[in-house]
């Protein structure tokens, strides 16, 4: 590997972020995750689960929309709630979805800095009454229009654009974010592939 190339690889694993998740539920797009792939990329997310429980598990992403960032995610899939969710209790202390419900808090008064897993749903039924039951709150993104929701990979981006400002305010992107073992992991398993991490 040359110097430049270790240079970029260590430059965007430097800014990856271990303690914010997405996780989408039987999103049934590969478009919508793929573009969802390339946001969480783009803002130093390194882990997304997919949990397909009432579609077919995906065999692959829409290449167009996620410009490869596929490549460069550690993408964890799940066929059964729980286990997903018993994963998730380990990465994360608090799990959002995105609901629309009396109780649900908005996105800009939530606190993103900590270890925090977001929940996005089905393109047309949103997240599932079990998926709820098993979270710890709901969030919705404010809106003023006739239309109150917002396409998935579109509502995603919202949520984790406003993650990374809050981190970068509380200077998470100034240090690395990964574990030093999850970090060289990474860093060798990025270094035999055969593209760069950069938008094409």
């Amino acid at each position: 590997m040359t110097p430049e190339r270790e240079q970029r690889i260590t430059r965007v694993l430097d800014k990856r972020q271990a303690d914010l998740t997405i996780v989408l539920e039987n999103v049934f797009d590969p478009h919508n995750i793929s573009a969802v792939m390339r946001t969480c990329d783009a803002v130093g997310v390194q882990d997304i689960f997919i949990l397909n429980t009432r579609i077919p598990r995906h065999k692959k992403w829409g290449a167009k929309s996620s410009s490869s960032a596929a490549s460069w995610l550690t993408i964890h899939q799940f066929t059964d709630a729980r286990e997903c969710f018993q994963e998730l209790r380990r990465r994360a202390d608090r799990i959002f979805t995105t609901h629309l419900a009396a109780d649900a808090v908005s996105l800009y008064d939530m606190d993103l800095t900590g270890r925090i897993a977001l929940v996005f749903g089905n393109e047309h039924s949103g997240v599932s009454d079990e998926i709820r039951a098993l979270a710890d709150g709901n969030f919705i993104i404010p809106q003023v229009g006739i239309i109150k929701s917002l396409n998935i990979s579109v509502a995603c981006a919202v949520s984790l654009y406003e993650a990374f400002r809050q981190k970068t305010a509380a200077g998470h992107y100034q240090r690395p974010g990964l574990p030093p073992d999850r970090y060289n992991a990474l860093l060798k398993e990025w270094s035999r592939g055969q593209l760069s991490p950069t938008n094409e």
